[in-house]
């Protein structure tokens, strides 16, 4: 376990590893105060694209966790840095939420209701089949199509909501293409996640608690990988996995204390 405290970076997942919903999971105030006394770099990354990372640093900052803004990354974020490097100067047609228009309007990609170059998905409320209906119209046409992230479920109050994948769903059936999905476990998004930290992978470890997305990226990505099972994994359902995870916790408290 010391192999993991000395650990020069952390990226981190955040629902189900520091918060679940709208409160702070047991040892996660711990864990921040941990990195911020051993002056360890660290970068909370979320596949959500629904909010900006003001909005995220508030959410903390409402919860008791006092961190800058610059340590969250989003998939709204990434996928805004892959259209810019592929065609800098596009425009999309966007489902999404504000995290996602910020994102895009901050990259210099414009919001085109005629003949958008992409169609990007990510979550969001405001989905209905009029949406469906022009988005696959725009494909069709010849826009390209691009998911923030590959999540199917979200977490509710109540239970689970569509996420990323589930919107893009009926886009692809009815057009017959696929989306490109930028978030996590796409490597691109791994790789300026270490470029913000400035730290080599091997210095790294991912923590989260999704074996699809979190453990994944890290194995992908030459990075040690923690499994928390604070979240919506259990150690049962880890055996059905052909992977492992370099480290398993009961959570981000176990650090400080290893």
């Amino acid at each position: 376990m010391e192999q993991l405290k000395a650990k020069k970076g952390f990226i981190c997942d955040m629902d189900g590893v520091i918060y679940t919903r709208n409160s702070l999971l047991p040892g996660a105030k711990e864990f921040v105060e941990w990195l911020y006394r051993e002056n360890k770099k660290f970068l909370f990354l979320t596949n959500s694209s629904r909010k900006t990372p003001k909005d995220l640093q508030q959410k903390l900052a409402r919860m008791g966790l006092d961190v800058d803004e610059s340590h969250f990354y989003t998939s709204a974020l990434a996928t805004a840095k892959f259209l810019s490097s592929q065609k800098p100067g596009c425009s999309v047609f966007a489902i999404g939420d504000s995290g996602l228009y910020e994102a895009l309007t901050n990259a210099n990609i414009s919001i085109n209701e005629i003949n958008p170059d992409y169609v990007v998905v990510g979550e969001t409320i405001n989905y209905n089949y009029s949406l469906i209906c022009r988005a696959a119209n725009y494909v069709l046409s010849g826009a390209r199509l691009i998911g923030t992230n590959t999540d199917l479920t979200g977490p509710l109050e109540s239970g689970i909501a569509p996420a990323c994948r589930a919107l893009v769903a009926p886009i692809e059936l009815t057009t017959g293409r696929k989306a490109y999905y930028v978030g996590k476990p796409n490597p691109l998004m791994m790789r300026t996640s270490l470029q913000m930290l400035g730290i080599h992978s091997a210095e790294t470890a991912i923590i989260g608690d999704s074996m699809d997305t979190d453990i994944i990226a890290g194995i992908e990505s030459g990075l040690d990988s923690v499994l928390v099972l604070s979240g919506v994994m259990t150690q049962k359902q880890m055996k059905r996995y052909p992977y492992y995870p370099t480290f398993v916790l009961n959570g981000v408290g176990d650090i400080p204390l290893l």
